[in-house]
């Protein structure tokens, strides 16, 4: 089913893990896709994987544009620069992001601002730039934030901090611009087989004790949330803005109380 023909979609950090699976997912289903990220390298390794069939034009249909979302004036000049090849733009994923570990006493000045800058500024500056062509084609954006964002984390302060600022972010844009016509939603995964949890999931005590907490007994994949992302950008979600849903097997369902 090619629920996203003829629509323009921007993935961030579409490089590697949740952007690459969702690339992909777009990908198969009919979109033009944008990839962007740090790397060029990355990027063009996504794009390889593309389709090449008769419904999608593998080399009309992406473009790649390395872009560090943490600096305003690329981020400003990524978004120009996908409007003067496509024309439009119709669905934005927020997936760029930066994990950072940490008590607030041992996190340097440097450390937080890293953290805020990628996840919550970053989000901020493509939402900003973008919003104004998503009014035109009442499009839609999906922000990955993380179940870091609805609850608090043992060690990661910065990163919880600014995870709940896209958490919070998306609620105000879905409301600010839902007049608009513009959708704004946001994916919140648990732990995912990216490599920002390759040392936590080569820890067997810390997957036991994860695993332990989570009803459906298993690491979420980045296909997993590929598919929730792209539910929520297609009409089949016409109706659903301002919601923060976790991706996460069923860990958020628990009170904390241990199974005994």
């Amino acid at each position: 089913m090619k629920r996203f023909k003829e629509k323009t979609v921007i993935v961030t950090g579409a490089g590697s893990g949740m952007g690459r699976a969702t690339a992909l997912r777009f990908a198969n289903e009919g979109a033009t896709v944008v990839l962007v990220g740090r790397t060029s390298e990355t990027l063009e390794e996504t794009a390889k994987q593309f389709p090449e069939d008769h419904t999608w034009i593998h080399t009309d249909n992406y473009m790649t544009i390395t872009c560090d979302i943490s600096v305003q004036s690329q981020v400003q000049e990524m978004v120009k620069r996908v409007i003067e090849r496509f024309e439009k733009l119709d669905i934005v994923v927020n997936n760029a992001g930066k994990g950072m570990e940490g008590k607030i006493t041992d996190l340097s000045s440097e450390d937080w601002h890293a953290a805020i800058d990628v996840n919550l500024n970053g989000t901020f500056y493509v939402c900003q730039a973008a919003m104004p062509h998503l009014i035109k084609t009442q499009g839609n954006i999906v922000n990955v934030s993380s179940l870091s964002g609805i609850g608090g984390d043992w060690n990661m302060a910065a990163y919880n901090a600014a995870k709940a600022g896209v958490t919070n972010l998306t609620r105000t844009l879905a409301m600010d611009h839902g007049p608009d016509g513009v959708r704004v939603n946001a994916v919140n995964p648990t732990a995912t087989k990216t490599n920002m949890t390759k040392d936590m999931r080569e820890d067997q005590e810390k997957v036991d004790k994860f695993l332990a907490r989570c009803p459906l007994g298993r690491f979420v994949t980045p296909e997993d949330i590929a598919a929730a992302i792209t539910f929520l950008a297609s009409e089949d979600a016409a109706m659903i803005t301002g919601v923060n849903l976790p991706v996460d097997g069923g860990v958020s369902a628990s009170n904390g109380q241990p199974n005994f």
